[in-house]
């Protein structure tokens, strides 16, 4: 039982997350299942894969929800969303395809240097030059390729590389954010595809589980995160949006740091 109750504590936090900032919440999750994976006792040479597979499809939930909340304010750009798309399709694709052909400590070190990167970027808060603009189909086409086959190979929804790419073309922050958390959608039906593909035929996997998806945990999460969303959503709109982008930057550098210290 005590399981489920973290499980539902990870996707309440989420929800929030997702509906704040446009995130999917894969960055938040991963290290966190890490945790949870560990004090259940499941095979260590399966935790990040397992963590990395069950936060994609979790994503899938969570960025529906949290899309409907932004829409209904108005805040997703839908230009933006079917430019972007068949990049993130097709680098999903890539991600997922490179993502069988690492071991766990390199899964855990890719991860934690990405989550890195963008919490740095969340907590430098670089503004972007008056005279740029969104790049045509072209640009749009590469840039959601690289967003996606990097958030794929490591479980991100895509918001941490979606949108500091819109800021620096000049969108506002909450069209920013709100179509970020539509991006996040094809990102992880993409993501959760390949890692239940790839992990299939694991021979030790543990109960309840779609290859590298653990269902226990996707339901859990799932159910808060949905419920979480459209809060978050509503909060984004009200509350100093700068000041909760610090807290959370300082936070992703905390939780990555623990998640990598357990594989030393």
């Amino acid at each position: 039982m005590e399981w489920w109750l973290g499980y539902l504590a990870i996707g309440a936090f989420v929800g929030l997350f997702a509906g704040l900032l446009g995130i999917g919440g894969g960055a938040v999750m991963v290290p966190l299942l890490v945790m949870m994976f560990e004090a259940q006792g499941l095979p260590r040479e399966l935790w990040v894969h397992m963590a990395v597979g069950t936060a994609m499809a979790t994503i899938l939930f969570t960025s529906v929800a949290s899309v409907r909340a932004h829409a209904r304010r108005q805040a997703v750009l839908w230009q933006v969303a079917r430019t972007m798309t068949p990049g993130i399709l097709a680098g999903g694709v890539a991600g997922v395809a490179l993502a069988g052909m690492f071991s766990t400590f390199a899964l855990a070190v890719a991860f934690t240097l990405i989550v890195y990167a963008a919490a740095i970027n969340i907590l430098l808060d670089r503004a972007a030059k008056s005279s740029r603009a969104l790049p045509g189909p072209a640009g749009m086409f590469g840039a959601g390729f690289v967003i996606s086959g990097v958030c794929a190979l490591v479980a991100m929804g895509g918001a941490f590389m979606t949108v500091p790419f819109l800021l620096w073309c000049n969108v506002s922050i909450r069209q920013a954010i709100g179509s970020a958390a539509f991006v996040g959608f094809p990102i992880a039906l993409v993501g959760a595809a390949g890692y239940l593909f790839i992990g299939w035929k694991v021979s030790d996997l543990p109960p309840w589980s779609l290859g590298y998806v653990y269902l226990p945990a996707l339901l859990g999460i799932s159910v808060a995160s949905v419920l979480m969303a459209p809060v978050g959503a509503a909060a984004s709109h009200r509350l100093p949006t700068r000041l909760l982008r610090r807290i959370f930057g300082v936070l992703l550098l905390l939780l990555a740091t623990k998640m990598l210290a357990s594989f030393w």
